[in-house]
């Protein structure tokens, strides 16, 4: 069965995958989105459209924001959306877009930024592509290589992943 003839709809929104050490301010700092070298470098072979949403670290994210990405997703004619987010509110904007029916909506971030050596970036860029063509229409996290209904999820900042909580 193949589900590549479906465009998947790709908006970023900045958080830490996105983020790009910066000498001038001596940190890191939301950078260019590191979706599309991540998909080129993987070679990935299905037809996706990157739309550059936000640029922001997810905890500078507000209602306001979230209106937007609910707004904008709600409009776009794609069935099937991917959603990079920070990983600090990703739950939060998951659950803002839960009144969105007849689409698959699919958030994945990175704990560490796709710009350094060792990232989880990658993989759960490749996890959500995967899911986000086989999952049925509803909103999911996808990261740590599972996926989450985002009313049973959290961050676990100690371990640094996402769990599963009742």
């Amino acid at each position: 069965m193949s589900y590549s003839h479906q465009v998947i709809k790709i908006f970023t929104t900045g958080g830490s995958l996105d983020k790009v050490y910066s000498p001038q301010v001596s940190n890191f700092v939301v950078g260019e989105p590191a979706v599309s070298e991540i998909l080129r470098n993987a070679n990935v072979n299905i037809e996706y459209d990157i739309t550059p949403l936000l640029r922001k670290d997810s905890l500078e994210i507000i209602d306001k924001d979230r209106a937007l990405i609910v707004e904008r997703i709600r409009n776009d004619p794609n069935k099937r959306i991917l959603i990079t987010h920070g990983t600090d509110t990703m739950v939060q904007t998951a659950n803002a877009l839960s009144e969105i029916q007849g689409k698959t909506i699919v958030l994945t971030g990175a704990i560490q930024p796709a710009a350094c050596r060792i990232t989880d970036a990658a993989f759960n860029i490749g996890c959500a592509i995967i899911a986000t063509q086989i999952l049925p229409e509803g909103v999911f996290i996808v990261m740590n290589g599972k996926v989450f209904n985002p009313s049973h999820v959290r961050k676990d900042n100690k371990r640094n992943l996402f769990i599963e909580v009742d």
